[in-house]
């Protein structure tokens, strides 16, 4: 079996809804960092796989690709997984390598949720079963694990220490491609009294709640991309492997509880390699919501140790299509810091009730 190996990530700045990105179109978002992955391999990209969710529709990748001026075989394909899509994106990437369909693509997501058309998100689920909003469906996870108030903004606290001092240390500077004159996430323009933002705030769907603004994510803007090669030919062509495909999983659950969709996708992975949360040195969970990670560790005894360490999307945003493949991208360079790492893991759950995870292992 061929393996798949990252070789290279990058991402855009995360801007707020309305923001620094708000003029900048999804193909033009993603077109820097398409020409950045692919200088000195043109020729060799056989296809760009890029997660969408709130776009203008259309194959937003084609016309990326057209707009970064690669050539004309790199055809490009859009996916829309939700949330997933930047994950899966990278997903489908490693397993067309691994089986042998080419050797060469680039895969992540992008999103611009300022130039989205559409005035309302689109349908996660039949009206017969339900079909609750982000927000609420984290109250319903909340209520039904039995995750506090107090415990979420315990953890948003957490992660906002963290994304500050990832980025005091340069960390973020690593990730980033300027786009334009924009070379920082926007939220780190000005440092916040978290504390007393999480003291204050209040419940915003459902009243007498435990999921406020301060302990959820806000809406973004943003892209990121990483290079999957086949290995030997990674290596030919001069590049270091660091992540190396092993294994993915996807789940699916009640459309109310997305945020505990990572859970059984997870324990799945980790039960067919043989593997415990012992075994996994750094884990990646989306930061949608503090009721989703506070759920998600509980139930799969995840100690904060290893999990988002230099924060996320609580603090940074959430450009939906674009997240899962932000969280690869920082696997990528948190690993190069560190060393003894061996398997990382990256997981997502989103609407609909569709959790992914995918599992890597260190290659340098």
């Amino acid at each position: 079996m061929k393996r798949a190996v990252i070789v290279q990530a990058k991402r855009t700045p995360i801007g707020k809804k309305d923001g620094i990105l708000r003029d900048i179109q999804p193909h033009e978002l993603a077109a820097p960092l398409l020409q950045h992955l692919a200088d000195g391999l043109e020729e060799k990209i056989e296809d760009i796989i890029l997660g969408n969710v709130v776009g203008p529709g259309g194959n937003v990748a084609r016309v990326a690709a057209l707009e970064a001026g690669l050539p004309l075989s790199a055809a490009g394909i859009t996916i829309d997984r939700q949330c997933s899509a930047g994950l899966e994106a990278i997903r489908i990437a490693c397993y067309f390598v691994q089986g042998g369909a080419g050797s060469c693509y680039i895969a992540g997501g992008v999103e611009s949720t300022s130039t989205s058309p559409f005035p309302a998100r689109a349908r996660f689920s039949p009206e017969k079963i339900g079909d609750p909003d982000m927000g609420v469906a984290a109250e319903f996870v909340a209520e039904k694990y039995a995750i506090t108030r107090e415990m979420q903004d315990e953890y948003a606290l957490l992660s906002y220490t963290r994304s500050w001092e990832a980025y005091d240390k340069g960390y973020f500077h690593q990730e980033i491609i300027p786009i334009g004159d924009f070379h920082q996430d926007e939220e780190l323009l000005r440092k916040r009294k978290m504390e007393v933002l999480l003291n204050r705030a209040k419940p915003i769907f459902k009243k007498n709640g435990t999921v406020t603004a301060a302990n959820s994510c806000g809406i973004h803007d943003g892209a990121s991309a990483v290079l999957v090669m086949e290995e030997s030919m990674a290596v030919n062509h001069g590049f270091q492997p660091v992540l190396r495909f092993l294994d993915s999983e996807v789940a699916g659950v009640l459309p109310h509880y997305p945020g505990a969709a990572p859970i059984p996708a997870i324990q799945a992975l980790l039960k067919r390699n043989s593997l415990t949360i012992e075994d996994i040195d750094l884990i990646e969970i989306n930061e949608a919501f503090s009721s989703k990670i506070v759920t998600c560790t509980k139930e799969l005894s995840i100690p904060y140790e290893k999990l988002n360490v230099c924060g996320g999307a609580l603090t940074l945003g959430h450009p939906y299509g674009a997240s899962g493949s932000i969280m690869i991208t920082r696997l990528f360079y948190e690993v190069q810091r560190r060393k003894d790492i061996k398997y990382v893991l990256a997981a997502i759950g989103s609407g609909g009730g569709i959790g992914v995870a995918v599992l890597f292992e260190v290659a340098t």
